[in-house]
């Protein structure tokens, strides 16, 4: 069964292992980037929360939820303020094409929908444009292209309580 753990002192190792393949290198950060990232976020007054996306015992990706803006952030996107985001996600070469990405975006808003950080309208992402797969399943969960960009990134928004609401009926 998928799930996350928080990356610790006794899991980085395993996580820092994990690569994508070569042609998907430029559509996102290696975990070693991202870890420093989560860590610079904290310490500049913000929130990440990495995790190891885990079937059972085996570590297979890794998954980074932000939320709001840290003391650094100084050319965030408006839409990043007061709002959580699925800032990372990536499942290792060996383990792709098995269904983790869309499971473990799942388990991601199931998480933010806990809302560990307080309330909030929103999660946002982004994506390079040319990434039509991780488009493809984002849309199938409902984020929405706004038509603004994270640097070179495209930023996609799901309205968290059309989601809260949705998963009632």
């Amino acid at each position: 069964m998928l799930h996350l753990e928080k990356v610790n002192g006794n899991n980085v190792w395993d996580i820092l292992k994990l690569t994508v393949s070569k042609s998907q290198k430029n559509f996102v950060a290696t975990n070693e980037i991202s870890i420093i990232e989560a860590y610079t976020a904290i310490t500049g007054n913000g929130h990440a929360f990495p995790f190891g996306i885990y079937d059972e015992d085996k570590p297979v990706g890794f998954l980074m939820i932000g939320f709001d803006v840290d003391d650094y952030w100084t050319d965030a996107p408006e839409i990043a303020k007061g709002n959580y985001n699925l800032w990372r996600l990536m499942i290792d070469k060996a383990y792709q094409n098995r269904g983790y990405g869309k499971e473990a975006v799942s388990l991601a808003l199931e998480f933010i929908k806990s809302m560990p950080c307080g309330e909030a309208e929103y999660c946002w992402l982004s994506y390079e444009p040319d990434n039509a797969v991780a488009r493809q399943m984002y849309r199938s969960f409902g984020f929405e292209e706004t038509g603004e960009m994270d640097g070179e990134e495209l930023i996609a928004v799901l309205r968290l309580q059309l989601t809260t609401s949705s998963l009632e009926n």
